[in-house]
């Protein structure tokens, strides 16, 4: 069984916030599970892929049948719950980290960290917490063998707030964001969007502590070089 899964189109990546910060803020892709289902329907057929989640939909199993060995072939992850509707956006992670199993989207991985330093927008919200006050798109990417080696980003009226097009302006950003990475929020964070909840876990109990923050700088520094061997 030989599949090609195609990369992602600008209009399939959903760009949301992921640290708001008085003096800037980050950016991550994300994929949804429509889209996973679109690209299984596009390469495999409809009616040659299945889902089955298991443990109160933590994991997913997304099976592909190989016309060749006539058997059907499982690659399975967990997710984790997200703020709203936790039992549906739980099933929603689980499917979208099995199809980055199956290399669906594989390539968000890949994504330069991107940081903007523009206070413009920035904002308290009722509950006095920062918050952004526009939206954010993808308006140009380039894979090249599953790594993106160009992107641009756009707020809603179109302004690239963004791009690595530009060596200049993608070295400023670059500096910008490796300074954001190698602060102890920029770790957590790290941390906490790159591992399932039982990896996460795994990391805590190896570090003898509860929670994440109550990791000290030089544990988080040392994880982060174990897991992602910088």
């Amino acid at each position: 069984m030989i599949l090609n899964f195609r990369t992602l189109k600008a209009s399939e990546i959903d760009v949301k916030p992921q640290t708001v910060k008085e003096n800037g803020f980050s950016l991550l892709l994300y994929k949804n599970a429509r889209v996973d289902m679109d690209i299984l329907d596009e390469t495999v057929g409809a009616m040659n892929w299945q889902r089955k989640h298991s443990r109160e939909n933590a994991n997913c199993i997304v099976s592909i049948y190989d016309e060749d060995k006539k058997i059907w072939v499982e690659k399975e992850d967990t997710g984790t719950e997200s703020f709203t509707e936790k039992e549906k956006g739980l099933a929603s992670d689980s499917f979208k980290r099995a199809c980055f199993n199956w290399g669906i989207g594989r390539e968000l991985y890949t994504s330069p960290f991107i940081w903007i330093s523009d206070s413009k927008y920035i904002k308290k919200n009722k509950e006095g917490k920062l918050a952004l006050t526009d939206k954010f798109s993808v308006k140009e990417i380039t894979v090249v063998d599953k790594v993106i080696t160009e992107l641009e980003i756009i707020d809603s009226k179109g302004t690239v707030v963004f791009s690595t097009k530009s060596k200049k302006t993608a070295k400023k950003e670059q500096d910008k964001a490796q300074e954001y990475l190698n602060s102890r929020d920029g770790m957590i964070e790290k941390l906490k969007e790159n591992l399932s909840s039982d990896k996460l876990e795994k990391v805590l109990k190896a570090y003898k502590v509860e929670e994440i923050w109550q990791m000290t700088d030089e544990q988080l520094k040392e994880a982060c070089q174990k897991i992602f061997k910088k």
